[in-house]
């Protein structure tokens, strides 16, 4: 039996990159992520240095220094997982990458290690902000619970126009 009646939902589950705490991207201590400057999402104080994919889709930006990472989607939503704050002056020192540009990835496959010791020890933020980036795509985002993740775990909804 077909039941007409059943909205169909345009949300989409987004998964924790890194273990550790999660936290709004409101907290994070830069203003380009803290205003929602790129867009909205979530920042996580990394307990390990594994990265993985938060979302599926196609690594449409990898830069040279590592430290960023850029995934697109099937309906087309840019998602950047940038690793600490202003270690792009690190040039990818702490960083080694599992992927290349054009590689497609399925949410929870390894993306990338950092040495959060090293880019701690430097004197810089190691925390992991996952950011959507064309929000003109999304009506909605959800909010984010503060408190210890692990990755895999679904902790944001964002949700289609």
């Amino acid at each position: 039996m077909f039941n007409f009646f059943k909205k169909k939902s345009n949300g989409v589950e987004v998964d924790a990159a890194v273990d550790g705490k999660i936290m709004p991207i409101t907290d994070v201590k830069d203003d380009v992520f803290s205003t929602k400057m790129l867009g909205d999402g979530y920042a996580i104080k990394p307990s390990d240095g594994h990265v993985y994919a938060p979302i599926g889709g196609t690594i449409s930006t990898l830069f040279p220094t590592k430290h960023a990472i850029g995934i697109t989607t099937e309906q087309g939503l840019e998602v950047l997982v940038h690793l600490g704050l202003d270690t792009v002056e690190l040039k990818g020192a702490p960083f080694t990458v599992n992927i290349k540009k054009g590689d497609k990835v399925k949410r929870g496959d390894s993306l990338a290690t950092m040495d959060i010791k090293m880019i701690t020890d430097k004197g810089y933020d190691d925390s992991a902000i996952v950011v959507y980036t064309n929000m003109k795509l999304l009506k909605s985002v959800s909010t984010i619970n503060s408190g210890q993740v692990t990755h895999g775990q679904k902790v944001q909804t964002i949700e289609f126009n």
